[in-house]
């Protein structure tokens, strides 16, 4: 059984609000999506997923596989909606696909 490394620096409220002041809080829940997808794709599927970056409400996801990719293009309103519901509706008005 694989040992899933959590990022629990995260939630330190430290971290938090140094994130705040340096501005970086978008990487902070980026790294939270991520660790979102891993848990709810396949791991072959997880690995085709090269990053994830926020940039002014829109969350940018650059995936390998090009069917993986056509999946989440399909399923984009999905991904949003359950992005927003776990994240916060008020942080992503977008989801692309590169």
């Amino acid at each position: 059984m694989k040992n899933k490394k959590k990022r629990e620096y995260q939630s330190s409220e430290l971290v938090k609000s140094f994130a705040r002041i340096y501005g970086f809080e978008d990487k902070l829940v980026a790294f939270e999506i991520k660790d979102f997808l891993e848990d709810y794709l396949d791991a072959s599927l997880f690995n085709e997923i090269r990053s994830v970056n926020i940039e002014k409400g829109c969350i940018i996801i650059k995936i390998d596989s090009p069917l993986l990719k056509n999946d989440f293009k399909m399923r984009k309103s999905f991904y949003l909606k359950k992005f927003q519901d776990k994240f916060g509706a008020d942080k992503f008005n977008d989801l692309q696909l590169l």
